[in-house]
């Protein structure tokens, strides 16, 4: 079973947290700093917050002797990445009132908001609340937002598959209400039998828990970077059931062998609702029972996979399920893309995914696109869906309302905006590293939309602009943006410095690994340039950029 002797400070904290209750209520009310105590900020993530602070103003305010500039990033549950045209309207408000006023769409489907201070969580929480919105269970050591193939063009049944992302939220979901104790109505649960968790317990998992959904032949939900994912097998427009991979996570750590990064692994098939909600619950007790809970940079379920074997895990898990899983069925990915542009369903519905660039939903000088956004919000035609490529999508449009939609999006250059954008900036994803998150080392949003107008040219002169190349960075190893599944990852290892790794291919099913570490701008600027040459030169016809330097430079 797992370590029990020797657990990590953070296992401590969640079993004397009562309940996920922790002294976040005293935190709040005092006022000498904008911090909240110790174990307190373990513990706020099971509430979707992190305690953050603005690291461009450390040494600026260190130097008045002032503390640091305390704030919080708030992210919401939206299984699936579904959101109602009034509850966008919310956001955008609560997001103008409470925090920076940037809503930024994650690589999980969901919006987060940054730079609440501590005196704004709990109005930020209760305007959420009566939008019926909630931030429960986004962040810490538990199932986090459940996301899913996100364009209904997909398939003429993704509504069914995408149900599926609900369902398993609800399915994984703590039992304790501190969260409404706390932060609603503060009305304290007498009868703690209520709160009684059989799936955590009092320990919870000890790291994070990721799933993901896919319906062939578009990865766009990169499902083999999950701990669970789960592949749709459709046949003649009927939903068979589910491929299940375990064991996928980028997470690393500079200088530490023991890390990596790992993609899932297929043991099988379900053929049921009631089958595949029951794997997945109980892959969950698996790695509650098993997983480390001693060192926290092997505590995910790909190490609990790798410590014990594929097989062993496939074993346990049937054991605890009460029935064997069927042999995967056949499928294939051929691309990992959102579908720019205006699509039409099945259902003759329209969908518009425009691009936001790294998730940023702002007004700048150059693009209102929060305008935007909320003008098409406010006619009541239209929902939202988040990609896992940080886009949404106008969703749910009738025939006979695209023109009026249609109208928004070409007044505010919404249209023009996304067609503009080249191939290799549109299948960018960057994280928010720089100034807020504490584990950045480099800078991540805030940077690589510069970089990509660099390698444009360098596509250009090449004549590879229409190249589909995904390029992804983060400013840490933590793989946040998923770089280590990109054809061209960065991965922050200094301020200006990178580790670039190529190999990754274009349907999310191979790592690339590191071709060159710690490069600067002009480094990585010199290095595209002669691979993009090369690749141009040599390549075999229809070969993409990631297979070809899998092929030529990391496989060779």
């Amino acid at each position: 079973m797992s370590e029990k002797n020797n657990l990590s400070a953070i296992e401590k904290i969640k079993v004397a947290s009562d309940g996920l209750r922790g002294s976040i209520k005293q935190s709040l009310q005092d006022e000498i700093t904008g911090a909240i105590r110790e174990d307190d900020k373990a513990v706020i993530k099971f509430h979707g917050m992190y305690e953050q602070d603005d690291r461009d103003r450390r040494e600026e305010r260190a130097a008045k002797k002032l503390d640091r500039l305390y704030t919080f990033m708030i992210r919401l549950r939206l299984p699936g990445g579904f959101l109602t045209a009034d509850k966008w309207i919310a956001a955008h408000n609560i997001a103008g009132e409470n925090s920076t006023g940037v809503i930024k769409i994650t690589t999980r489907q969901t919006i987060q908001l940054h730079g609440l201070v501590k005196s704004k969580i709990k109005p930020t929480i209760q305007a959420f609340n009566e939008a019926h919105l909630d931030s429960i269970a986004t962040c810490g050591d538990i199932n986090r937002n459940v996301t899913c193939a996100s364009n209904p063009k997909m398939s003429p049944i993704h509504a069914e598959v995408f149900a599926y992302a609900d369902k398993i939220s609800e399915l994984l979901m703590p039992k304790t209400k501190a969260y409404y104790e706390i932060w609603i109505n503060d009305e304290k649960i007498v009868d703690k039998k209520d709160e009684e968790d059989p799936l955590y317990q009092d320990r919870y998992l000890p790291r994070k828990f990721k799933i993901g959904i896919a319906i062939p032949p578009n990865n766009d939900s990169d499902v083999f970077t999950n701990d669970i994912g789960l592949i749709a097998i459709i046949e003649n427009n009927v939903l068979k059931g589910f491929n299940i991979a375990i064991g996928g996570g980028l997470s690393t750590t500079h200088g530490n062998p023991d890390t990596y990064a790992r993609l899932g692994t297929v043991i099988g098939f379900t053929d049921t609702e009631f089958k595949t909600l029951k794997a997945i619950y109980e892959v969950l007790t698996v790695q509650r029972d098993y997983g480390n809970r001693s060192d926290r940079k092997l505590a995910r379920l790909k190490y609990t996979v790798d410590k014990y074997g594929v097989e062993w895990f496939k074993e346990e898990l049937e054991k605890r399920i009460g029935f064997k899983l069927e042999p995967a069925k056949p499928y294939t990915f051929t691309e990992r893309q959102d579908l720019y542009g205006w699509e039409k369903s099945e259902q003759g519905r329209w969908y518009y995914t425009v691009f936001v660039e790294n998730g940023r939903v702002l007004d700048d000088e150059k693009f209102a696109l929060k305008t935007a956004l909320l003008e098409v919000a406010k006619t009541g035609k239209s929902n939202f869906l988040f990609t896992a490529t940080q886009n949404v999508i106008i969703s749910d449009v009738e025939e006979k309302d695209k023109a009026a939609i249609n109208k928004i999006l070409q007044d505010f250059k919404v249209i023009e905006h996304t067609e503009k954008a080249s191939a290799v900036r549109r299948n960018s994803i960057a994280c928010v590293a720089l100034p807020t998150c504490p584990l950045a080392l480099a800078e991540g949003q805030r940077y690589l939309p510069s970089l990509i107008s660099k390698i444009e040219p360098l596509l250009e002169k090449h004549k590879l602009a229409d190249e589909n190349i995904i390029v992804r960075m983060t400013g840490c190893p933590n793989g946040c943006g998923r770089p280590y599944a990109a054809e061209i990852g960065f991965v922050g290892t200094a301020p200006g410095k990178y580790n670039m790794h190529l190999g990754g291919d274009n349907q999310g099913e191979r790592l690339n690994k590191t071709y060159k570490q710690h490069l600067d701008e002009a480094a990585i600027l010199s290095e595209l340039d002669g691979l993009f040459g090369i690749f141009k030169k040599e390549r075999k016809k229809g070969e993409s950029f990631g297979d070809f330097s899998n092929r030529k430079w990391v496989s060779a």
